[in-house]
C-alpha cells in the first residue's frame, strides 16, 4: 500500500475541527510523512504530545502494549539491540517511539513503569498512549495488524519502521526475529541516511 495514499485517506476521514496550528504543521510536512496523522497522545511522563514528538531526528517507531507477555518484550529488546549496534553519534541523534494499542490499560503511569523496568533512556525514548481512533490511524499507516482478544490480550504483528527527520518511512521490517543479524544490517544504513 502506498503510504502517501493511506495518509491522505486517513486525514480525509479525520476530524474536521483540527486546529490552525495542526493545519500549518501538516502543510509544512511532506505528504508521505506519518506526522500527517493528527491526534493527541500522552507520553510516559503524562505530557501531551503529538506523534511528531521526535521530529527533526531519525526515529525507530513501533507499536506494542505494556502487558504483552511475549512478543512486545522481544520487540523492545530488539529495539535496544539495534540501538546498541549504532555508532555513538548516530545513537545520540536517534529517537525511539513506541505507540501503545491498549490505551485502556497503558496509562502514562503504566508506561513509566515499563520504561523503568527496561531501563529505557527517557531522553530519547517516548512511550505514547492515545485515543483508540488515533491509535488505529497509526497502526494503519505503519501496517500493523491488531486484533483485541478476550481477557485484554491482543493478537498483533510486529513492525519496526525507520523514519527520517520529517517522519517519512525509509525502511520497514514486518515480523521480528530476535537476534537476527539481518535486522541490524538492514536498518543501520537506513538510520545513518535518516540522520542526514
Amino acid at each position: 500500500m502506498n503510504i502517501a495514499i493511506a495518509l491522505l485517506a486517513l486525514i480525509a476521514l479525520g476530524p474536521s475541527f483540527a486546529s490552525a496550528a495542526d493545519d500549518a504543521r501538516r502543510a509544512a510536512t511532506p505528504p508521505e510523512s506519518i506526522y500527517q496523522v493528527v491526534g493527541a497522545f500522552r507520553d510516559q511522563n503524562d505530557r501531551p504530545v503529538r506523534l511528531a514528538v521526535s521530529e527533526g531526528h531519525p526515529v525507530l517507531v513501533s507499536m506494542f502494549y505494556a502487558s504483552c507477555p511475549d512478543a512486545c518484550p522481544l520487540l523492545i529488546a530488539e529495539l535496544q539491540r539495534i540501538e546498541a549496534s549504532l555508532s555513538p553519534a548516530v545513537r545520540a541523534d536517534l529517537r525511539v517511539v513506541l505507540v501503545s494499542f491498549d490505551p485502556e490499560r497503558d496509562t502514562p503511569r503504566a508506561l513509566k513503569e515499563l520504561a523503568a523496568r527496561y531501563r529505557l533512556d527517557e531522553t530519547r525514548w517516548s512511550l505514547l498512549t492515545g485515543a483508540d481512533d488515533t491509535v488505529r490511524e497509526v497502526a494503519a499507516v505503519l501496517g500493523v495488524k491488531v486484533r483485541k482478544l478476550s481477557k485484554g490480550m491482543f493478537n498483533h504483528s510486529s513492525v519496526i519502521a525507520v523514519l527520517d527527520r520529517h517522519g517519512v518511512i525509509t525502511e520497514r521490517i514486518d515480523g521480528i526475529t530476535p537476534g537476527d543479524p539481518k535486522t541490524v544490517e538492514r536498518l543501520r544504513p537506513a538510520l545513518q541516511r535518516a540522520g542526514h
